[in-house]
């Protein structure tokens, strides 16, 4: 009990800009269930953004204007550390050379064409996406859960047999403390509870079975060449993850054919 308390402490207190005290270091138990209820650690961000939308709504703004509001909202609820990730992910993969120069280059923390690119890619294709669903009816409620769902993709970032490509960090911390199996039921629970947001709002349920599947195929395409590249994960390699995540799964629920 001890360790799943201070493990979501851990998990919003690191994923979000939410205060929880100060956070003593980590053990793997405490790894092992901050990375599993990351997508509950996202709840406050998801209510962020449904709000964002539900105002925009009630405003009569823009759809554009709204989704581009909610997209900030969840940069800052969440510090801006994804995005941060994203870029220098991007750019230690555009390092090439050795390991070595790669993880330096995402060591700098200043950031390169290749990553500004990325960042204007996704971030166009999360607010594209995202203006389509909250023009919607209850579209607000989409939006939320994506943003849950998308945290899911840390359950196969952190999965077991992933190692950490530094020995230290917060990568070196929850490198690997995810069982299987409790990665695959974290899977099969987001994707039932997207599903039923989409049968909610109006979408065929199939809907959250595509964006969860895709989101999956996604990170692991990311994780696999990460591996390749960095010799395992980094905690930018999770920004990344889950922002790839959020824009796979606006994306599909965004699609006129449900």
């Amino acid at each position: 009990m001890q360790d799943s308390v201070a493990g979501l402490r851990l998990a919003v207190g690191t994923l979000t800009v939410v205060p929880v005290g100060e956070i003593a270091d980590p053990t793997r138990g405490h790894a092992r269930w901050a990375m599993a209820l990351a997508p509950v650690a996202a709840l406050p961000i998801a209510v962020a953004v449904s709000g964002v939308a539900v105002l925009g709504h009630l405003a009569s703004l823009p759809a554009l204007l709204t989704a581009t509001l909610a997209i900030a909202a969840v940069a800052a609820g969440t510090r801006g550390m994804h995005l941060d990730g994203l870029a220098d992910t991007v750019d230690g993969l555009g390092a090439g050379w050795t390991r070595e120069r790669a993880l330096e280059v995402m060591r700098r923390g200043d950031v390169g064409p290749m990553g500004v690119a990325a960042l204007i890619f996704v971030l166009l294709v999360q607010v594209a996406a995202l203006t389509a669903i909250v023009d919607r009816p209850q579209g607000w409620l989409v939006a939320g859960a994506a943003v849950v769902a998308s945290r899911t993709s840390v359950l196969l970032t952190c999965r077991a047999g992933m190692p950490s490509a530094r020995p230290s960090g917060l990568g070196a911390v929850v490198a690997g403390s995810v069982p299987t199996w409790v990665s695959g039921l974290g899977g099969l629970v987001v994707m039932g509870l997207l599903s039923a947001t989409a049968a909610a709002t109006g979408l065929r349920p199939a809907a959250g079975v595509v964006a969860v599947v895709l989101a999956a195929v996604a990170v692991g395409l990311l994780l696999r060449t990460c591996r390749r590249v960095f010799g395992g994960v980094t905690g930018d390699i999770m920004g990344a993850a889950i922002e790839v995540a959020l824009a796979v799964i606006l994306v599909v629920l965004s699609s006129g054919r449900w």
